[in-house]
């Protein structure tokens, strides 16, 4: 069984290379996705997996990893994100807080920065 901090790191790598069911692998049958505090964005692996279907679509989707703390079965991560936003290509800043169980992510907290566009 993969520690918590290899399971968040499995999560991340597959998200960076687009391969959506690598990615959902490491995510629990039941998994909850919120934004922080408490708005419940996805419940379920086939939710989340949707949730990211349209994500993974986008040419310049990356997660570059500025810190992670493991505390237990806590993962933060601090990550600043790449995407192709509907105006234009951009960067937000984003703190990942995971709950992991058996190996996989249970429960999933993003607390999502102000998106900045690139300059054209």
């Amino acid at each position: 069984m993969r520690s918590p901090g290899e399971t968040v790191a499995c999560q991340l790598d597959a998200y960076n290379a687009k391969q959506l069911e690598h990615f959902i692998s490491c995510w629990a049958e039941d998994a909850e996705y919120y934004a922080h505090p408490a708005t419940l964005l996805a419940k379920g692996r086939a939710a989340i997996r949707e949730r990211h279907r349209q994500r993974f679509l986008e040419p310049d989707l990356h997660g570059q990893l500025i810190s992670r703390v493991v505390l237990g079965q806590q993962v933060i991560d601090h990550e600043i994100v790449i995407r192709n936003f509907p105006e234009g290509k951009g960067h937000v800043e984003v703190v990942c807080i995971y709950q992991v169980e058996n190996g996989l992510i249970a429960k999933a907290w993003f607390l999502m920065g102000t998106p900045v566009l690139a300059s054209p």
